[in-house]
């Protein structure tokens, strides 16, 4: 089992900036990639940005490089992401989540791990 715990969401202003983190426990060496969703209220679930602990490689959710980047600290078993420039559209609850296979992906179906999210709210 891998236990997964988000944090730094908060409330903030429009064109301000957050760094949210997620610390993997347990067994961490079973997984490979780990990514961020996000899920607004009444809307369906956003594919954010994913890496992989072997590769590096790096993916990212439509419209989301550019503001947003992920990164990984392998020794902390730490995922982090970062963001810029927040708009109120980006309102949501972030999830953190682990995949078992290897390779980055951002389809959800493929995450098997999920910490319990964290809220952002950027105010206008």
């Amino acid at each position: 089992q891998v236990q997964l715990v988000e944090s730094g969401g908060g409330l903030v202003q429009a064109g301000d900036s957050l760094r949210l983190s997620c610390t993997a426990s347990g067994r961490t060496s079973s997984t490979d990639a780990m990514a961020w969703f996000r899920q607004a209220p009444g809307k369906e679930r956003e594919s954010v940005a994913a890496i992989s602990r072997s590769s590096g490689s790096i993916s990212y959710g439509k419209s989301m490089k550019g503001r947003f980047t992920i990164s990984r600290d392998n020794a902390k078993n730490t995922v982090y992401l970062q963001m810029n420039s927040l708009r109120p559209e980006d309102t949501a609850v972030y999830y953190c989540a682990a995949r078992l296979s290897m390779g980055v992906s951002l389809n959800p179906q493929l995450y098997t791990y999920w910490g319990q999210g964290t809220q952002v709210t950027v105010s206008s």
